[in-house]
């Protein structure tokens, strides 16, 4: 039995702990294929989002030629919007209704709302709204987010929670990656596509993408329907009645829980996460006008290469899971989050802007109708495109800020790609352990809402602050605010433990 024990500290990414008699038990692998359904929407949901972000900026400026920047930060915020204003109606949903329920409701508002941005641009005036619209209701359907992590903290014991944790955020990391990847290869399909006259729709690399996700949804929903069963576990591993079907001892339990949860660890967590998410907001928003400005790109070679950038941080994120799972057995959940945030402190410190080399100005190409200086680029050669390409004339910044070389782009991609996974699985993991055995539908609810939040003001703190003041402002201010991050984490540290532990039950 104590080999047993030692081997959890094994566990394969995707494989789940348990002893040799529980896995021969019934209720045991109908919880782990629950808890696998929830895995697997976490992954549709990651998909949802990342499988059009890198083709919404072109999107955007080809059906509406009135969209701007600062436009299309409040189309970005407008999904997490959503997600924010419905976390907490989810979450409360669940905690007193079968989890189906909340769920294929979620889903359903999903799928429907990115069959409406693929159809955005067929109404004749205001296209940049009706895609704002959509991605709100996409944001909306992904508030089963809450749903999801209530799920696998309450159908996991203590020793499972962190392995589970970060097997749902590997999953996360794999829509991460599947999303741009889509995109990148529909990107061939090209901006004109073809037209499907019966339904009339065209059939493009903005649109296709967002159809396929609406297909993954389906799929989603089957599952959700035929597998999901409820289920839940004490802190020991022992079932005990679901959450959702509520009896005089449970309530009792609830009443308890309610009264001795730290409620400060609870907000500061909160925080947290919120900073967290806010910088990753920030950092995913920016990635394609930063690139078009400092790099000439193409609106077609931006979604293509931070497809491929973006990919490439997916699979780093999916070597940075195997990492925690083994580093927070050894060393605990809050080293591993302090470290998470050093790390993305380095990242956006290296991308501040220094030398004397600008970025090449759009006005440049229009004055001189001359792309001499970049025939020698063989993609953009082989493109022959007249596309303005450069840093717009309208951001003065452009004139006095030194470019960001390519070198310094890709070095904060590799650690910001390690920094914000460690940080994002150790924020709800030590928040799911802070809370204990309350039901954490609700509570869930407000964490998954404090990040939206950050992931609405994220984007337009972007389209405010980066085009208006530039990149040193923007990187200067999130250097700034992760370090208030390390501040906030590092005085409230001997709080943000188990809520076992703080009561005695078992040892950290």
């Amino acid at each position: 039995m104590s080999q047993l024990a030692d081997s959890d500290e094994n566990t394969p990414l995707l494989r789940d702990d348990a002893s040799s008699d529980d896995s021969q038990d019934e209720d045991y692998k109908t919880r782990w294929r629950s808890i696998r359904v929830m895995y697997f929407t976490m992954f549709l949901s990651s998909v949802g989002f990342t499988i059009v972000i890198t083709s919404l900026w072109p999107y955007l400026q080809k059906v509406d030629c009135g969209a701007n920047a600062s436009f299309l930060g409040w189309v970005v915020a407008a999904y997490s919007l959503g997600q924010m204003l419905a976390s907490p109606i989810f979450g409360l949903w669940s905690n007193h209704r079968p989890r189906r329920e909340p769920l294929v409701c979620s889903i359903l508002i999903n799928l429907s709302a990115n069959i409406y941005y693929a159809y955005a641009y067929l109404p004749a005036s205001s296209n940049k709204f009706h895609i704002l619209v959509s991605r709100a209701f996409v944001g909306f359907g992904a508030g089963n987010v809450a749903v999801v992590r209530s799920y696998v903290a309450g159908a996991t014991s203590l020793k499972e929670r962190t392995n589970a944790m970060a097997n749902m955020s590997a999953c996360q990391a794999l829509g991460f990656i599947l999303g741009p990847a889509l995109q990148a290869g529909l990107s061939f399909i090209g901006e004109n596509g073809v037209t499907v006259k019966v339904i009339d729709l065209q059939l493009n690399m903005y649109t296709a993408p967002a159809l396929l996700a609406a297909l993954f949804g389906v799929i989603n929903i089957l599952l959700v329907i035929l597998v999901l069963r409820e289920h839940r576990v004490d802190d020991h591993g022992r079932c005990i009645r679901a959450i959702n079907y509520s009896s005089e001892d449970q309530d009792d339990i609830s009443e308890e829980s309610e009264e001795s949860i730290d409620q400060v660890a609870v907000l500061t967590s909160n925080i947290l996460f919120f900073i967290v998410m806010f910088i990753f907001a920030v950092f995913e928003t920016i990635a394609t006008p930063l690139s078009m400005d400092m790099f000439a790109w193409t609106r077609k070679e931006a979604v293509l290469y931070n497809g491929i950038i973006i990919c490439g941080i997916g699979f780093e994120s999916i070597l940075v899971f195997l990492v925690v799972k083994v580093a927070s057995q050894r060393f605990g959940d809050r080293p591993v989050l302090l470290a998470g945030l050093a790390i993305i402190f380095c990242g956006f410190f290296i991308l501040l802007p220094w030398g004397n080399h600008y970025p090449k100005i759009q006005w440049a190409d229009l004055k001189n109708n001359s792309l001499l200086s970049r025939i020698s680029e063989a993609v953009v050669a082989s493109n022959s495109s007249v596309e303005p390409t450069g840093c717009p004339y309208e951001q003065t910044w452009c004139q006095y800020t030194p470019a960001i070389h390519l070198a310094q782009y890709i070095s904060s991609d590799i650690l910001i790609g390690v920094g914000y996974p460690a940080c994002n699985v150790m924020s709800y993991t030590l928040y799911s352990k802070i809370l204990g055995p309350k039901p954490q539908g609700v509570y869930m609810g407000w964490l998954t809402a404090s990040g939206s939040g950050a992931r609405t003001l994220g984007p337009v703190f972007v389209s405010q602050v980066y085009t208006i003041l530039g990149p040193r402002w923007a990187f200067s201010l999130i250097c700034v605010m992760v370090v208030g991050a390390i501040v906030l984490l590092s005085s409230v540290y001997q709080r943000l433990i188990a809520f076992s532990v703080r009561h005695g039950r078992t040892v950290e």
